[in-house]
């Protein structure tokens, strides 16, 4: 017997003990690349997970504490070897949205009101993998993703122009708060204006030259130095002041049911948006690199990261396209690179928390205003307004509710319009007749009255599962076909599309038999699949079909019908 591959034993490893099935065996040689590209992942996602913390409403600190527990956990029970696991923008704009309202921004009961809301959102990831639900994270489509990261882009992007501009904006929704912001204008304070323009400048000039620079790592330094030297506190310089040093305190969340209650919404508007986002990023590097990838077990690792959040004082985290883009640039392959940067994280935390008090406020706003523009995909807009248009509707009407509404009420919108959407599709499917070609080869065309394959058949195919909505569609298409055009002898319908008969639709399918028999036509079937044909078995259509009425290919039930006209 021929022994097993070390990548071999590996790979059969997590069969028995699911852990660490982001991390292959690694050589000797990849270690420096996993290590370099974990450095990178650091120098450029501290300064992110400030700003998302600032996003969120929480202390700075606790963005840091994001890429601790949380990207360790992950790392180690995730099944992706390149998703990137830390604090998000957008679950960060949905936090805040619903937590601004049940406590101070950044209090003590602030921080454990968005434990519990990551606590409630990793229970409900380990759920939906121990009920195999995971198929949900297909629900909210990428037309509606594309508009609701824009319109959390333009949110975010707007919030931060008070601070970058040193003015006050009271207003916690995004159209007031800009229109407190221009009224605002004459009170501009220079000073931060010229923090948030050099920032600005740094970052964009940084990424000019080569986007692996940390041009958002260099723009913090910068102004943290600057910042001290000219004591810029003194000259009305808001900064962030203290930042605590060391590990983050282990603890539990809020607990009450009255708190359960109130977070419950923003949990499934937090858990819809990692599911798709998520899943979606591991599923483009898997296919990338060709490699294994569960889906179900990256439910366990997201479920297991939320948990450790909720317990290591910090918020909610996801999946980041981003860092997952970072970290594949430079050469990471693996779980080790993110790692690399929890330990890096580690190290700023114990020994370099103290410079950050000199942060101005203006820095840390150019830095989320920057980040938050880059969530505007105007590119993506663009595209799905040259291919959909009427998906470009859904796309901006899903832009539109959470720039006005809200986060919490935009993602609400963007799965019932991902839902109306995909049923709008199925609604009206794009039903055909079969032809014949001379070569033989069969040919859809659309169907209309009267249309015939050949003089006394039809070969009628249905273009999706038949449901409630829809089985009207059969009905109408059934009778414009019998009602018009030359006698017809036989009715074929082709199933190839059809992957399901509700009980709705099989009542429909009674009716249709009916019909057909009435105007003396015979009705058979073609390419039923096995799964469909046990319903139609246990429905009773079968029986009512009669013998002889099922055919494994419309070419069989050709063949049969011109054996009869023989």
């Amino acid at each position: 017997m021929v022994a097993d591959s070390p990548e071999r034993r590996w790979r059969g490893l997590p069969r028995a003990w699911p852990v660490l099935q982001g991390m292959p065996p690694i050589e000797r040689s990849r270690v420096p690349a996993e290590a370099l590209a974990g450095l990178t992942l650091a120098a450029v996602g501290i300064p992110e997970c400030l700003g998302y913390a600032k996003i969120a409403g929480m202390p700075l600190v606790t963005g840091l504490y994001t890429m601790l527990l949380p990207m360790a956990v992950y790392a180690v029970l995730g099944s992706s070897r390149h998703l990137v696991v830390a604090a998000d923008s957008a679950t960060a704009a949905i936090l805040a949205g619903a937590l601004t309202g049940l406590a101070a921004a950044g209090s003590e009961r602030y921080v454990r009101l968005a434990g519990l809301a990551a606590l409630l959102t990793g229970g409900m990831l380990i759920a939906v993998r121990l009920a195999r639900l995971s198929f949900l994270a297909n629900f909210l489509s990428r037309t509606v993703l594309v508009g609701f990261l824009t319109g959390v882009g333009i949110q975010v992007a707007a919030g931060q122009l008070p601070d970058m501009l040193g003015v006050t904006a009271a207003s916690k929704q995004t159209l007031p708060k800009l229109a407190d912001t221009v009224r605002a204008l004459p009170h501009v304070q220079w000073a931060d204006v010229a923090v948030s323009v050099a920032v600005i400048v740094v970052v964009v000039v940084a990424r000019r030259i080569n986007r692996r620079i940390p041009g958002l790592l260099i723009a913090v330094i910068i102004a943290i130095i600057v910042s001290w030297a000219a004591d810029l506190a003194a000259h009305g310089v808001a900064v962030v002041g203290p930042v605590p040093s060391g590990l983050p305190s282990l603890g539990l969340p809020a607990l009450g049911w009255h708190d359960v209650g109130a977070l419950l919404g923003v949990a499934v508007a937090m858990f819809v948006v990692i599911l798709a986002q998520s899943a979606a990023t591991s599923r483009a590097y898997a296919a990338k690199y060709e490699e294994p990838f569960s889906e179900a077990t990256d439910l366990v690792g997201l479920g297991a990261a939320n948990a450790a959040a909720a317990f290591s004082g910090t918020f909610v985290v996801n999946g980041s396209p981003t860092k997952s883009q970072i970290v594949d640039s430079a050469g990471g392959r693996s779980q080790l690179s993110q790692l690399n940067a929890a330990a890096v994280v580690l190290i700023v935390l114990v020994l370099v928390t103290g410079p950050l008090a000199h942060l101005p406020d203006a820095a840390l706003a150019a830095v989320v205003f920057l980040i938050a523009i880059e969530l505007v995909d105007v590119k993506g807009m663009r595209h799905i307004l040259a291919t959909r248009k009427d998906e470009f509707a859904v796309a901006l009407l899903t832009t539109a509710a959470v720039v006005v509404l809200g986060v919490e009420y935009g993602i609400a919108l963007a799965i019932i319009a991902s839902i109306v959407d995909h049923l709008r599709h199925s609604y009206s499917p794009l039903n055909s007749v079969l032809m014949k070609s001379p070569e033989g080869h069969w040919h859809p065309f659309p169907c209309g009255p009267g249309v015939r394959t050949e003089e006394g058949l039809v070969v009628y195919r249905f273009g999706t599962s038949l449901y409630y909505a829809n089985a009207s569609r059969l009905v109408e298409d059934v009778a414009a076909l019998i009602g018009h055009g030359g006698p017809l002898r036989w009715m074929v319908i082709d199933c190839a599309a059809i992957g399901d008969v509700d009980y709705t639709a099989s009542e429909v399918l009674f009716k249709v038999i009916e019909h057909v028999h009435q105007h003396h036509v015979h009705l058979a079937l073609s390419s039923v699949l096995g799964p469909v044909r046990e319903q139609l078995d246990r429905y009773g259509i079968s029986e009512a079909l009669g013998q002889d009425a099922y055919f494994d290919t419309p070419g069989e039930a050709f063949e049969a019908f011109n054996s009869t006209v023989r």
